[in-house]
């Protein structure tokens, strides 16, 4: 039986604009949220990289490109394409969202937003070790979002897809606006299923 439900698709297809729809009625249907999303940023019509933003608004940047010869100040950089990771961004402002996740108190649902896992989170041991522990997590369901398989299988994103208590859904540009009731349809049934395992 699903616990979780996750999207996946091409890159710019909608998925995290998905999630976000998901969230406005999981909200005002009285559904605790919490979590992150990944918002490109872009400068003078380009995109110059990604950062986190937090459901309560808070914003990190999660990578940036590469402007002239590297200056890592001794630090190991990690790069995705032409994007340099701020890993220490990254983690200080989505990992503390997961030590609250599997806090839900007085049996309250909760959902939890993790948009996306994708190479450049996976760098984090800490994120991959976070993410495991609250998909295994019995307080709370996840609504999140991975990439599509390309070349080399990244190991957690891999797990994820094969898990029997995960629900993937493939957003497409034909199917994104009707997805949206099946989704909140699954994660209901999530609740009812968590709710009476309690």
């Amino acid at each position: 039986m699903f616990k979780h439900v996750f999207l996946t698709g091409p890159p710019g297809v909608g998925k995290t604009t998905l999630v976000q729809k998901v969230c406005e009625a999981l909200v005002s249907s009285g559904v605790g949220v919490e979590g992150f999303y990944t918002e490109e940023v872009r400068e003078g019509g380009r995109r110059v990289g990604f950062d986190v933003v937090t459901l309560a608004g808070e914003r990190g940047h999660l990578s940036r490109i590469r402007e002239g010869p590297g200056t890592s100040h001794g630090r190991r950089e990690y790069m995705v394409g032409q994007y340099v990771v701020d890993l220490p961004s990254f983690e200080n402002l989505a990992l503390p969202l997961f030590r609250h996740a599997g806090t839900a108190g007085g049996g309250s649902r909760k959902v939890f937003i993790i948009d996306e896992i994708g190479k450049m989170e996976l760098f984090s041991q800490s994120f991959i070790r976070a993410v495991r522990q609250t998909l295994d997590s019995s307080s709370c369901t996840i609504l999140g979002t991975i990439p599509v398989p390309k070349g080399k299988p990244l190991g957690l994103v891999e797990e994820v897809r094969s898990r029997p208590d995960v629900k993937v859904f493939t957003v497409s540009k034909e199917n994104r606006n009707a997805l949206l009731e099946d989704i909140l349809a699954t994660l209901r049934e999530c609740f009812k299923r968590s709710s009476q395992s309690q």
